[in-house]
């Protein structure tokens, strides 16, 4: 039975590169035998991590701890750049726009063990993370060919950060279209679809945050695997996180601006309902009061003996209507638009 490709190899240096997909059990045994080599650097990327058994063996033929291949399994509370003899791990979270509509962005935590010759990479599940540090190794674009493997570090978490932007691009053309449905829609779904907006933004600064220590933690490091003259690059990490977080606020802003607008529209129609129902019952008060007196049953009432009493009557309350409803549009309480727009 032939074991499904789920494990990619990059080598290269700066005249060389192979790219090789295998399962996670060839590589197991293959990557410290046939594989790594001092002359290249070796990036080795999985694309999920069922096969416990082979990273177990591989992780370990490589001299990392137990706890540390433990940690691949669980998710991450705290951020933190664990350092050890031979290697340095730490796991963050990864974001891309969902595709799935009950979903809020689709994640996942990647793991990463850097080394002087390797930067092993896990991912829980496939992603289209790294499309563009591959195009970089294949096409010897910038300078990732003639650095080491810390600098290949620099570039996953630079496009892993870039993907925190393609969700704060997606949903910044979102409240674009949200804003405009706000001033020509009433449907009330809009604050539904406001509110699921914000909590994007939420989930988004709940990863960006532990990104954000990454990087202040990396470009603070003393390690022998991250080149001092490297450090200026995870510097600039720690810049594009922090931008990342001020987009995320400042579309919440909006996002909350958008929500006080929505109520404050609907309180403002609300008031205008309540106003022309109030100018109308105060139009019918006086109309009512005097076919309540007309309506009594005494006998002496005079008025009930006129010949024209009826039209009389009738004359004076439209009168009373008429008057009542003019003074209300003269004193701007009932402008004419505004009526025939609640019409």
């Amino acid at each position: 039975m032939q074991l499904p490709t789920t494990c990619q190899l990059y080598k290269y240096n700066p005249s060389f590169y192979l790219v090789k997909k295998e399962s996670a059990s060839y590589f197991a045994t293959e990557f410290l035998d046939g594989e790594l080599d001092h002359d290249f650097v070796s990036w080795l990327n999985y694309h999920d991590i069922q096969d416990k058994e082979s990273i177990e063996h591989l992780c370990l033929r490589l001299g990392i701890d137990r706890l540390s291949i433990e940690n691949i399994y669980k998710e991450i509370r705290r951020p933190k750049v664990e350092e050890y003899s031979n290697y340095i791990f730490f796991s963050v979270i990864s974001a891309l726009p969902s595709k799935k509509n009950e979903e809020l962005l689709f994640q996942e935590q990647i793991t990463f063990f850097l080394s002087t010759d390797y930067l092993l990479s896990m991912q829980k599940r496939s992603g289209e993370h790294f499309n563009d540090v591959r195009d970089r190794i294949e096409k010897g674009r910038g300078k990732i060919r003639s650095k080491k493997a810390d600098f290949l570090l620099f570039r996953n978490l630079e496009a892993i950060i870039d993907n925190y932007f393609e969700v704060i691009d997606e949903i910044t053309q979102t409240v674009g279209v949200l804003e405009k449905e706000l001033h020509v829609s009433e449907d009330k779904l809009i604050l539904n679809k406001i509110e699921w907006e914000k909590r994007k933004l939420i989930e988004l600064r709940k990863i960006a945050n532990p990104m954000r220590d990454i990087t202040i933690q990396l470009q603070s490091s003393d390690s022998v695997f991250i080149d001092k003259t490297n450090i200026r690059y995870f510097y600039g990490l720690h810049h594009s996180c922090m931008h990342v977080i001020e987009e995320i606020e400042a579309l919440k802003q909006v996002l909350d601006g958008m929500s006080n607008f929505y109520y404050a529209s609907q309180g403002q129609r609300m008031n205008e309902i309540m106003k022309v129902l109030t100018i109308v019952s105060s139009i019918f008060i006086p109309l009512t009061f005097i076919v309540g007196v007309y309506g009594m049953n005494f006998e002496n009432m005079p008025e009930l003996k006129y010949k024209n009493g009826y039209y009389t009557v009738i004359g004076v309350m439209v009168a009373i209507g008429i008057s009542l409803f003019s003074f209300f549009v003269y004193r701007g309480w009932l402008k004419r638009r505004d009526y025939i727009k609640e019409k």
